[in-house]
């Protein structure tokens, strides 16, 4: 059931739903002035957990009035750490770190504040990364305990590089390609957003780890049911080499996969939460090295984000654009992915996230007016996210972070010319509130439950004006999706593996704004 979200603000609100019915609106020339409403533009920090920032009430306080002083509109708040919670009610256990004792919640202490102060909330979720100390999690829950060192077969989620390796020092990752682990990741998220008032998710690591040997491909995703899955998919036997294009595309939909069944379930429980993610740009930009598919984001840690943006199913991607202003080849790094990420945006929308503990306070001014300058295409990002609050300059060391925060809240907001100087809003998304398509998605099993991994479905529209046919495949539990159809008539058909009979087809009614159940029932094994 989908939780119905409170109003904070209900005069924009009741504006808005006048707007849309004919007669009860006065007359535009007496509508609200032009130019009264803020400015739609993105502006956060990221607030990490390995740092003070949300472990007391009162950290927290000040966290606000810091977010308000560089006229900031929301907060990436670190809440979901290494499948560790920052919260109390989640299906991630409550963290290790030093927070205030329960029944304090940081992340229910957080929205209530920045909600009142007009701020919105991100819950920042590590996705891929597992553990990264020797010693074990306290909760006998916590997914390493569960399935990590000490787990067997199936059990064992951890992601493996080519050699064997499944711990770089001490940190330990998830394969996307293994389906429990994914039920796990899409459950967990979706337990946030039941219970807390969160105006988005925002995906970390939703990727492969670094630390291959090339740039060119990746040396992770061999756990052995990811393997196997693999080996089934093809008609393969042998152990892919981390280049083979066959395996490193299988890898990189693995991950894709991930992004659409966290999309359609956030969009299940509610339509209005975003769903964002922080984006990789090592390197180069795709226009300095051949394409997009030749950057080490797609080829080397196998994520696909400009992908993502097209197919709708990422609302937000806030770049990690992590270069050294006062470095000319970094500086020329920054402005190339710059350029990419406001023009390959298209009907979503991309945040530049600069990194402030590599810069002074004025090459971050410098950074920021450049992420949002518009491009030769007439572009410009939806905004901008600084990492992170805890160390806001590279001078925090010395300075002290508050001073920097300081500094860099009043070189951003001071002068006419300052970026910030004036308030802005977080630019709506007009796909969610005012959605002209629907979503498919549905779970192709036998009778008795076993899944059909990674059978082939095709959604061919029957009635369904401006529709094209789309393929998919099932995952390891069966569950599939399709995101962003016109609405209409839809016939859902399954290619049946050798050995399976039943009706391998229905038909669905795709309404706009909600997710069209596709049944497939009573299917068998001879």
């Amino acid at each position: 059931m989908r939780r119905v979200r409170p109003v904070r603000s209900a005069l924009p609100v009741l504006f808005a739903l006048l707007t849309l019915v004919t007669g009860l609106v006065a007359p535009a020339a007496t509508a609200e002035p032009s130019g009264a409403r803020p400015p739609e533009q993105w502006r956060s920090y990221w607030v990490d957990g390995f740092n003070e920032g949300v472990y007391t009430p009162a950290q927290v306080e000040r966290l606000i009035d810091d977010a308000l002083a560089v006229n900031a509109n929301a907060l990436i708040v670190q809440t979901a750490r290494r499948y560790d919670c920052f919260c109390n009610h989640a299906l991630y256990p409550r963290t290790d770190a030093p927070i205030d004792p329960a029944p304090y919640d940081p992340l229910a202490e957080v929205v209530a504040r920045a909600h009142a102060a007009g701020l919105e909330v991100h819950a920042w979720v590590n996705v891929n990364t597992l553990w990264n100390s020797a010693t074990p999690p306290t909760s006998p829950d916590h997914v390493y305990n569960q399935h990590g060192p000490n787990a067997e077969g199936a059990d064992r989620w951890l992601n493996r590089k080519a050699d064997g390796t499944e711990r770089v020092g001490a940190n330990t990752y998830i394969d996307p390609g293994h389906p429990d682990a994914v039920a796990y990741i899409v459950a967990a998220v979706q337990s946030i957003v039941r219970a807390y008032d969160v105006d988005g998710v925002n995906l970390d690591y939703v990727r492969y780890p670094d630390g291959s040997a090339q740039t060119t491909h990746s040396d992770w995703g061999y756990n052995a049911v990811s393997v196997a899955r693999f080996q089934q998919a093809t008609g393969r036997t042998d152990v892919p080499a981390p280049a083979d294009q066959q395996w490193s595309d299988w890898r990189r939909d693995q991950i894709t996969h991930l992004v659409r069944r966290i999309y359609l379930g956030l969009w299940d429980v509610d339509p209005s939460v975003r769903l964002s993610m922080d984006a990789i740009t090592y390197g180069h930009g795709p226009q300095a090295v051949g394409g997009w598919e030749n950057t080490r984001t797609y080829a080397e840690v196998l994520q696909d984000w400009e992908g993502w943006l097209d197919e709708g199913i990422m609302d937000t991607v806030v770049t990690m654009n992590y270069k050294r202003e006062w470095d000319p080849d970094q500086a020329l790094m920054y402005a190339e992915w710059s350029e990419f990420l406001a023009d390959a945006q298209g009907d979503r929308q991309a945040v530049n996230g600069p990194a402030l503990y590599l810069n002074g306070v004025d090459d971050s001014v410098a950074q920021v007016r450049r992420a949002l300058a518009p491009t030769p295409a007439g572009n410009t990002a939806a905004g901008w996210s600084g990492y992170s609050y805890a160390t806001p300059s590279m001078d925090s060391a010395t300075a002290g972070a508050a001073a920097e925060r300081a500094r860099l809240a009043d070189a951003l907001t001071t002068g006419p010319d300052a970026p910030f100087a004036e308030p802005a809003v977080v630019p709506g998304m007009r796909w969610k509130t005012a959605p002209t398509d629907g979503h498919v998605a549905g779970t192709l099993a036998l009778r008795d439950g076993t899944a059909l991994d990674q059978a082939r479905l095709t959604l061919t529209p029957l009635a369904a004006p401006g529709a094209r046919e789309g393929v998919t495949r099932a995952d390891g539990t069966g569950w599939f999706g399709f995101a962003h159809v016109p609405p209409g008539l839809y016939l859902v058909r399954a290619d049946l593996p050798s050995g399976v009979t039943g009706a391998p087809v229905t038909v669905v009614h795709v309404r706009r704004g909600d997710i069209a159940e596709a049944r497939l029932p009573g299917l068998v094994a001879r």
